[in-house]
């Protein structure tokens, strides 16, 4: 296999949560360039028709397949939805995420319990649901979407609720990772640091100076430059490769 077929998802099927906007809606893409199906797991399925249209004109398979990630008897119904109408699910990017700023003495317990349930136990349904199908199959990618949030505490804003559930994120992926290894399994993270997107105000005066003007690169990041890097977990490029968080924030947290 050449370096450049190895990056190659031709013949795949691969999931993405929350892949009707933002971030979602870029790795659906760049799944799709590297030649996968794709099937879109979203609560509003017509949320996804813009998408759907992209994924058609690459001519690649696609299907949109509603389910809340917080309730497992829809995630598992979903799981049997994808295989019904694509045959299999190689790759599972769990990406669908929540966030609230807010100091710690002000969360309330329905704000935190709101973040983690899809932070973290969407994540967990998810994971396992599909990945009990790629264990019986002796194959499978997982591609948990953390954040450099999990290693740090950010500022100016307080988020104690978001911080905790990727650290969760973080450390439920090498565990996993651990436990899936001998199926064939392989579970990873990416954690992206400022990604410009509806749930971050990259261009807010208020946070240039702490997210922008403090990472090296002095920059926020697009949804569509997490791509290749996605692209690189689910494919054979990253087959030695597991249990890791590939962190790309810009340079960020090494300060």
């Amino acid at each position: 296999m050449s370096v450049l077929d190895s990056f190659s998802l031709q013949g795949k099927v691969s999931v993405v949560t929350g892949a009707n906007r933002g971030i979602g809606r870029a790795l659906v893409t760049a799944l799709a360039e590297a030649g996968s199906d794709v099937a879109l797991l979203v609560r509003d399925p017509a949320s996804a028709d813009e998408a759907v249209a992209a994924l058609e004109a690459l001519g690649v398979r696609s299907a949109v397949v509603a389910a809340d990630v917080t309730q497992l008897d829809q995630v598992e119904r979903a799981v049997e939805e994808v295989v019904t109408a694509l045959g299999r699910v190689d790759v599972l990017v769990n990406n669908a995420g929540a966030c609230i700023h807010k100091p710690a003495l002000e969360v309330t317990g329905e704000e935190w319990r709101q973040v983690m349930d899809v932070n973290v136990n969407g994540v967990w349904n998810c994971a396992q649901a599909f990945g009990r199908q790629m264990v019986a199959q002796n194959s499978g990618t997982i591609i948990n979407i953390g954040s450099m949030s999990g290693n740090i505490v950010n500022r100016p804003q307080w988020q104690p609720a978001y911080n905790a559930s990727k650290a969760a994120v973080h450390h439920l992926t090498r565990s996993l990772a651990a436990e899936w290894a001998p199926y064939g399994v392989r579970v990873n993270a990416l954690a992206p640091g400022y990604i410009a997107t509806d749930m971050t105000p990259v261009d807010d005066p208020a946070f240039q100076r702490y997210w922008i003007e403090d990472a090296p690169l002095r920059r926020f990041g697009l949804p569509e430059e997490l791509g290749p890097s996605v692209v690189f977990l689910a494919a054979p490029a990253s087959a030695f490769m597991t249990g890791e968080i590939l962190v790309i924030d810009g340079g960020y947290s090494v300060f």
